[in-house]
């Protein structure tokens, strides 16, 4: 008996070792799956950020359910919501023109889930929930662009010879006419003009309006416009 039990011991150990091996791998594959749609979206999460947060996630799930036993197999794992919750909230940033990050947030949140379904063992779940994250961010990502929905962050520069007080009375006319905010303004000198520069967040059609709206008073004519990023 006593050298059967060393036999199976060891075997027990290995397939155990190997089943851990293939959840945590399955796990960085997907998190690097959304990672990298992230990545080049110039998200504030990106491959590596999501990457981890999925890894992590598989490997507190497989912890919880090695360590503890019986119901408190699940106390480990659900510890893991509130504290993608503070990651996430950490990117969703609150600004004069709008909310930014909350997709990234979201984002986080279900890559989490998908590492801890790979951490269980659900693979096909977490497969099926990799795809279908996958396709909602690129497919309504283009529906967005295409029906003009997406807001962006536009960047304004006005160089004039008049003063920064009748620049500024002249962009808030238009800003206020047009229902929109600044996000920020900054002011410089150039060559002894004034040189003035704002963000305005909204979409393609809003900003053309408001640079319709802006090229009606004289000392907004040359006026030029920078795209910055899409709002998330």
């Amino acid at each position: 008996m006593r050298h059967l039990a060393l036999f199976f011991i060891p075997q027990a150990i290995s397939t155990l070792f190997s089943k851990t091996l293939v959840r945590l791998t399955l796990a960085a594959i997907l998190g690097g799956v959304i990672g990298l749609e992230r990545e080049l979206k110039r998200r504030p999460a990106g491959l590596r950020t999501n990457m981890f947060i999925c890894f992590g996630a598989a490997m507190f799930t497989i912890l919880s359910m090695e360590l503890a036993q019986g119901n408190e197999a699940t106390r480990i794992a659900s510890q893991i919501i509130p504290g993608i919750g503070f990651i996430g909230a950490g990117s969703i940033l609150r600004e004069k023109g709008g909310v930014t990050g909350l997709t990234t947030a979201a984002t986080i949140f279900v890559v989490a889930a998908i590492g801890m379904a790979a951490g269980g063992g659900l693979y096909l779940l977490a497969i099926f929930a990799t795809l279908l994250l996958f396709v909602a961010l690129e497919l309504l990502g283009w529906v967005e662009r295409r029906f003009n929905l997406k807001p962006i962050m536009m960047n304004y520069t006005i160089v004039s010879e008049k003063s920064p007080d009748v620049i500024v009375s002249e962009i808030n006319k238009a800003l206020e006419n047009e229902d929109k905010e600044l996000s920020g303004m900054r002011l410089s000198k150039i060559n002894g003009k004034e040189k003035i520069i704002f963000s305005v967040a909204a979409t393609r059609s809003e900003h053309k309006e408001l640079m319709d709206c802006l090229r009606q008073s004289d000392e907004l004519r040359n006026v030029e416009t920078e795209p910055g990023l899409e709002l998330d």
